[in-house]
């Protein structure tokens, strides 16, 4: 593998049983794989539990230095955790997990004692003067990845969980965990495996009564596989979407009513209303939850040309929140007529997605709303932010727009780096199927199913970019 950009899992934990990494002092040293690693579990501050991991081979050892014994695999017992001298620094439950066994595949110890900064500090450095070091960020599950107990997406999805901020992410992350995203990443990797073994086949045995090359049945099959892969792109977006949440910006003129519907879609008073233009001054933010989907809303200044110093800073902002955002709610002032409102709708750039919301109509009749825009389409939904009318369509528009209104039960988180190597391997797809059908050349086919499946590869860690797997488990927690 010498020279390659990719590393099969195997060939991975052999090279890094020995990993360069930067220490807090500026140098740089080796971490070894082979280390017994240490490092508080629970959250920082005062709590009535605190947690303490260990794990690596050193683990039997420092037992019985830390508290006189190795205890039975998983069976608790309550032990005095002492220092060098034999002073008692806390009392707690402790379990130790044989290897292979345990979480990280290796020997392990949970020491739970009391929550206290100082205590759980104070038995921290006493592993440390044993001869464990100090867990980096992720690296309990690192070793859990290395040693075959977890791939990859599962990895992930232990992070995610902990991060999950809604009931449907928790749900998604919990799938993806037990393995359903990995199993369907899997299951097309083998069907590309399937589909490079006769394409390789009629390259290698040309004189043999392999015709496969020359009928429509190998556009028909790879065909049948980029159906398959945009399918799993679908449901990936999906669960980015149900990870990370969406950005909507609320845009609109000055007293349109943008800083009434962040407050009535909030269901609280987070924005200042009144009946002066251009109250608003800077972005204002705040997080809903919409059928599970964490919403992060943007309050913006209204849009307008001004000499105002401060008012020019805010349409700037909002022109940024704008830009940045998943979906624009338009808001369009009903009572104040159209001829504004399309002019900023012609200002939207091409890419933005954006729903037009019509507001105020509380202050209309019913005749009067179907005569409000005469001459141009009407919005997408109408509202009154005041009293709450059509706030509910207005979600059920949100959800529509981004594809969620029938979000099933069965979704799974995906991270971006996911979706990109999902469309990636889609590329390559595209591209091999264009060369087959432009020159029929079988070679060229081969090697575009083969990046395909490194790019699948990829998402599960079975096949992995070296400099990939320090950057994924660094967004972990220490201690997991």
């Amino acid at each position: 593998m010498r020279g390659s950009r990719w590393l099969s899992s195997t060939t991975l934990h052999a090279r890094l049983l020995r990993r360069t990494r930067p220490q807090t002092n500026g140098f740089t040293g080796f971490y070894l794989l082979t280390d017994t690693i240490c490092a508080i579990a629970t959250p920082p501050g005062v709590g009535g539990l605190g947690v303490v991991r260990v794990s690596g081979p050193d683990v039997r050892v420092i037992a019985e230095n830390l508290f006189g014994e190795v205890p039975p695999p998983r069976h608790a017992r309550l032990a005095d955790f002492v220092d060098d001298s034999g002073e008692i620094i806390d009392s707690g439950i402790v379990l130790f997990f044989q290897g292979p066994r345990s979480f990280t595949g290796e020997d392990v110890l949970e020491l739970q004692g009391h929550g206290g900064p100082y205590i759980l500090q104070r038995v921290l450095e006493r592993l440390i003067q044993l001869g464990a070091r100090a867990a980096r960020p992720g690296e309990f599950s690192e070793r859990a990845f290395l040693n075959d107990k977890l791939d990859l997406v599962q990895a992930e999805a232990i992070a995610d969980l902990i991060d999950s901020g809604t009931q449907a992410a928790a749900r998604a992350a919990q799938r993806s965990l037990q393995g359903v995203f990995s199993e369907r990443v899997n299951s097309l990797r083998n069907t590309l495996m399937e589909l490079r073994v006769f394409v390789e086949a009629a390259i290698d045995f040309p004189d043999e009564e392999i015709d496969f090359l020359a009928e429509s049945d190998v556009l028909q099959r790879l065909d049948k596989v980029r159906e398959q892969l945009n399918g799993l792109l679908r449901e990936a977006r999906q669960g980015r979407l149900l990870r990370d949440g969406i950005v909507l910006a609320i845009i609109g003129r000055p007293n349109a009513g943008k800083s009434s519907l962040l407050n009535a879609l909030s269901g609280q008073e987070r924005a200042i209303v009144t009946e002066i233009p251009g109250t608003t001054r800077d972005v204002l933010r705040e997080q809903i939850e919409i059928d599970g989907i964490l919403i992060h809303l943007a309050d913006t200044a209204g849009i307008r040309d001004t000499n105002d110093r401060i008012e020019v800073e805010g349409v700037k902002r909002a022109r940024e929140a704008l830009e940045s955002a998943d979906i624009v709610l338009l808001v369009e002032d009903m009572i104040a007529g159209t001829s504004e409102q399309q002019s900023l709708v012609a200002e939207l750039p091409p890419h933005v997605r954006y729903i037009r919301v019509g507001n105020k109509i509380d202050l209309l009749g019913a005749a009067e709303q179907n005569r409000a825009f005469p001459s141009a389409a009407p919005p997408d939904v109408t509202i009154s932010a005041k009293t709450g009318q059509g706030i509910d369509a207005l979600k059920t528009r949100i959800l529509e727009e981004l594809g969620a209104a029938d979000q099933a039960e069965g979704s799974f988180s995906a991270r971006r780096r996911h979706i990109e190597a999902l469309k990636r391997a889609g590329l390559h797809l595209e591209t091999g199927h264009t060369r087959m059908e432009e020159s029929l050349s079988g070679e060229l086919l081969a090697e575009e199913l083969r990046l395909a499946q490194n790019a699948l590869g990829e998402i599960t860690g079975a096949v992995l970019p070296e400099e990939l797997l320090g950057e994924i488990f660094s967004g972990f927690c220490i201690g997991k």
